[in-house]
C-alpha cells in the first residue's frame, strides 16, 4: 500500500522527475517525464543520454551524495526560458546508505489557478 501512495506522489506530480539506481540505470520516470523527454528510458543508463562533461557532473555529485549522509541535495542547472531550477537528490534507505538519485525540476510560475479552484 505505501509503494502505490509513494508512486501515487511522484505520478502526479506535473514536474519531470526521473530516478536512477547507483548505476545510473533509470528505475523509474514519472508521466511529466517521460511526455518531457518523449521516450521511457527505464532499464537504460542515463548517462548514455548525456555527454562526456555532464556524465562526469553526475559521478561527481554521486562521490559527494556518498561523502556524507548530510549531502542529499545539489542544484545542478537554471532554465530561465522555463523559470525553472533542477537538482539532483540522493536516496538512501532506512539506514542513510546512499541508494540512488532523482532529478528533480522546480517550476517557479506563479499559481495561475484560484486558491481551491476545483
Amino acid at each position: 500500500m505505501l509503494n502505490q501512495l509513494f508512486k501515487s506522489i511522484i505520478d502526479s506530480d506535473r514536474a519531470p522527475i526521473v530516478v536512477c539506481d547507483m548505476d545510473s540505470v533509470v528505475v523509474y520516470m514519472n508521466p511529466a517525464s517521460i511526455a518531457r523527454y518523449h521516450v521511457d528510458l527505464t532499464g537504460k543508463n542515463i548517462q548514455l543520454c548525456h555527454n562526456a562533461e555532464s556524465n562526469a557532473k553526475i559521478e561527481k555529485v554521486l562521490s559527494w551524495f556518498a561523502k556524507s549522509k548530510e549531502n542529499n541535495v545539489v542544484y545542478t542547472s537554471r532554465n530561465n526560458k522555463e523559470n525553472k531550477d533542477v537538482y539532483m537528490v540522493a536516496l538512501r534507505d532506512a539506514d542513510g546508505k546512499l541508494i540512488g538519485y532523482y532529478e528533480k525540476h522546480e517550476y517557479r510560475n506563479r499559481e495561475t489557478r484560484g486558491l481551491y479552484e476545483m
